[in-house]
């Protein structure tokens, strides 16, 4: 449950030297150095592992899943067109990824018991230690999909609203109102921490 622990997620804003770099390793890797590609994977790969982390709340597969992200990036690297940042396309691999598992478990689900939540909406558990990002992340987990990856990307990963719309291949005005949604959702699982979250 450390997935967060190398790198900081706050600090995910990708600069324009950042970008530049992107597209020199993948020039390489296009004209034919495939070594290059490790030094992408290295570059990117916890990005990667916290947005499946995040977005899917199942540290069970997110090695399993961040590995096909990376498979799919292999092959279908020269395709790349330059015309976006390259973790704007990397993310758009991801998001689909993350979505074929979930249709996956939904599918699983209907043969499967429903286990009840632990924890429900408001309810405070009983602990005097509150593990804050823990909590946050938690709550994270609780938001449907389609709050919480927007939420992910603009909040933890920096993203501008743009470029989540155009990963996520919806509207920007979309995105904005799913943020909003989001945000005021994690107001209310997280209203019995207020204290907790001041300090």
């Amino acid at each position: 449950m450390e997935l967060l622990k190398e790198t900081d997620p706050f600090d995910f804003n990708e600069s324009k030297n950042e970008r530049d770099e992107d597209f020199v390793l993948i020039r390489s890797f296009i004209k034919g150095d495939e070594t290059i590609f490790r030094t992408l994977v290295l570059k990117h790969k916890e990005k990667v592992r916290n947005l499946v982390f995040l977005t899917l709340g199942d540290v069970e597969f997110v090695d399993d899943i961040s590995q096909d992200v990376f498979i799919s990036v292999y092959h279908k690297l020269k395709e790349f067109r330059f015309e976006s940042k390259f973790t704007t396309w990397l993310y758009r691999i991801t998001v689909n990824k993350c979505r074929d598992y979930l249709r996956k478990k939904r599918v699983r689900s209907i043969f499967v018991p429903i286990k009840d939540s632990d924890t429900e909406y408001g309810e405070k558990p009983f602990s005097e230690n509150v593990d804050i990002p823990n909590l946050v992340r938690t709550a994270i987990e609780k938001l449907p999909e389609k709050l919480r990856v927007p939420l992910v990307m603009r909040d933890i990963d920096g993203f501008s609203y743009k470029e989540i719309a155009d990963s996520l291949g919806t509207e920007v005005g979309t995105i904005k109102s799913r943020i909003f949604r989001a945000r005021e959702s994690l107001k209310i699982i997280l209203e019995p921490y207020q204290k907790e979250l001041k300090v």
